[in-house]
């Protein structure tokens, strides 16, 4: 049952769901966390400048008092996104949603339950690339390729790093020290954990790739920078 905290109630969960330019999507990822058995959560949608309407459609919507919207006034990136979301976080955890319908909010609760049990500081949720969710060959193969080196780099052995989908203690979650702005920030966090000792819990998630078409915004661009954060932050 879905637990709607008080004005004065901090929530174990806080959501955080970076959205730019999510038009299509946004209404259906927000009432897809709603719609969710989840425990005591504040949802926090951080519109990060979009210019397709989503901005609006935020801004027009009836939520309820645990779902708060914050606006960038200008695009500034997934990862300052994510910071600003992490500043107002008052859950004990934070947990990452995009709004691109990529992940499900039913799989938050494995994401916070070795949290819970003191089994993990930091749960990710791994995506198993199969046929009918995969993006493409490339796509695939890039991803299984940072997370290569991401093992070689540090000595670690994780299967997805670049996962949208994280949930972490909200207080270790501020720490990191996070300054990448774009979509290296999964990267980077992977690479501060690491750098901290901490290991990284991973659960199986369910995921369904988007296409080109319907919004896809990695670039193999991305995946260059991701390879530079891994480097930065391990000689940093």
């Amino acid at each position: 049952m879905v637990k709607t905290p008080g004005v004065t109630e901090a929530p174990e969960i806080t959501i955080a769901m970076p959205a730019y330019n999510e038009r299509a999507t946004i209404e259906r990822a927000v009432q897809s966390v709603l719609d969710a058995e989840l425990p005591s959560y504040e949802l926090l949608v951080v519109d990060d400048g979009s210019t397709d309407g989503t901005q609006e459609i935020l801004a027009n919507g009836s939520w309820p008092a645990h779902v708060r919207v914050l606006q960038h006034e200008r695009n500034r990136g997934k990862g300052e996104a994510l910071r600003t979301a992490v500043r107002e976080a008052r859950g004990r955890y934070t947990t990452v949603l995009d709004a691109d319908l990529e992940y499900r909010a039913d799989d938050i609760p494995a994401l916070i339950e070795p949290l819970r049990s003191g089994d993990a500081r930091a749960v990710f949720g791994t995506r198993g690339f199969q046929s009918h969710s995969a993006y493409s060959f490339w796509y695939v193969v890039g991803n299984r390729g940072v997370a290569l080196a991401a093992n070689m780099i540090y000595n670690s052995w994780i299967s997805d790093i670049m996962t949208g989908h994280k949930a972490i203690e909200t207080e270790l979650f501020r720490s990191l020290e996070l300054r990448e702005r774009g979509f290296a920030i999964e990267a980077e966090i992977t690479a501060r954990l690491l750098s901290r000792g901490v290991r990284i819990y991973e659960v199986p998630v369910i995921y369904r790739a988007r296409s080109r078409e319907e919004g896809k915004k990695l670039t193999a661009l991305d995946g260059v920078r991701v390879i530079i954060t891994l480097l930065r932050c391990r000689i940093s």
